[in-house]
């Protein structure tokens, strides 16, 4: 009786006390917390991939802006639907820096330096703000990456940002095409111009292969970057360190000039046609895209459209160096 008395006294007094059964947590439940947390700890930071972004990436663009002016010369010279560039003035990268230096004052290779700048503050940070805050989202802590899923958040990021930040990239490609022949304009007088003689639609000239420029880099660089740090982590070739940097970074150069060249060298000439006008009509030298492909291959080979590969390849090397050493030590101490 009196163990019956003391255990029924025992289970009633319980609640008294406010104690509560403790409930059993399976370690699929403590997984699911943890991954709403992690998921509520990377919207709180969602502005540091937005900023370190364009940060780094303006840093970058000055550091290697000489070499985009001469790649931008050797893409748009040997015309032969525009008069004004069907000389082949330029032999190759070396030649046309030296050339340009020489012949118009090494300031012509910073030629369109301003609207550069203000473009990567613009298409830098929301491209890189836009792809690094996906991927927290989708991999909080950046666990189990999937490579499909890294090259559409890329995509995204890359053709939002471009079509957003394409006027600025009409106005930097304007200026740096600009040669002794063609008197240098100031970045007001050169957006007035465009605007005064082609209208709004003209600071969007060329916004499909941009886009899908941007897309085809973003989609390739990135990745290719945050997988080939991954591996050399996982396998013990080197820690999160400057050196994986370096190394990630020279792979994605190379895998991104490669993809994006020929989609470059399209989107300069689009941008860089103006409008010839007649007595009744207007000639536009480029309907789009796929015509500025067709008739450069056929006019110029195929060669044509790897125009500019080693400027491009020796300043997305550079820049890549420049930008992912940047933003992983502005991520390091922040």
């Amino acid at each position: 009786m009196f163990y019956e008395e003391s255990f029924q006294t025992s289970t009633v007094s319980t609640p008294d006390l406010g104690l509560q059964r403790p409930r059993l947590q399976t370690p699929q439940v403590v997984q699911q917390v943890e991954v709403l947390e992690n998921k509520k700890n990377a919207l709180k930071h969602d502005w540091r991939p937005f900023v370190f972004g364009g940060l780094a990436s303006c840093i970058a663009e000055c550091g290697t802006f000489p070499l985009d002016t001469t790649k931008t010369r050797l893409q748009i010279q040997g015309q032969r639907s525009d008069a004004r560039f069907a000389e082949l003035r330029y032999r190759g990268m070396f030649h046309a820096l030296f050339k340009i230096s020489g012949e118009e004052g090494v300031r012509a290779l910073y030629s369109g330096l301003g609207s550069a700048v203000l473009r990567q503050s613009t298409y830098g940070t929301i491209k890189f703000g836009i792809y690094y805050s996906l991927k927290d989202l989708i991999f909080p802590g950046a666990v189990d990456e999937n490579l499909i899923a890294n090259i559409c958040c890329g995509i995204l990021a890359g053709s939002v940002s471009s079509a957003i930040a394409n006027p600025t990239d009409v106005l930097k490609v304007r200026m740096q095409a600009c040669s002794r022949s063609h008197k240098h304009i100031s970045l007001i007088e050169c957006f007035s111009r465009i605007y005064r003689e082609e209208g709004v639609r003209g600071l969007w000239k060329g916004v499909c292969p941009t886009a899908q420029r941007a897309a085809v880099i973003t989609g390739v660089e990135l990745p290719v970057y945050d997988g080939t740090k991954r591996y050399l982590i996982n396998h013990g070739l080197t820690a999160d360190t400057t050196t994986n940097h370096l190394i990630s970074g020279a792979i994605s150069s190379l895998a991104g000039a490669v993809a994006s060249t020929p989609i470059d060298v399209i989107r300069v000439r689009l941008m860089n046609q103006k409008l010839k006008l007649n007595a009744t009509t207007r000639i536009v030298l480029y309907k789009g895209s796929v015509d500025c492909l067709l008739r450069t291959v056929k006019t110029e080979g195929f060669r044509a459209l790897y125009k500019g590969f080693v400027p491009t390849f020796l300043r997305m090397g550079p820049w890549n160096l420049i930008f992912f050493v940047t933003y992983e030590q502005l991520k390091k101490s922040s």
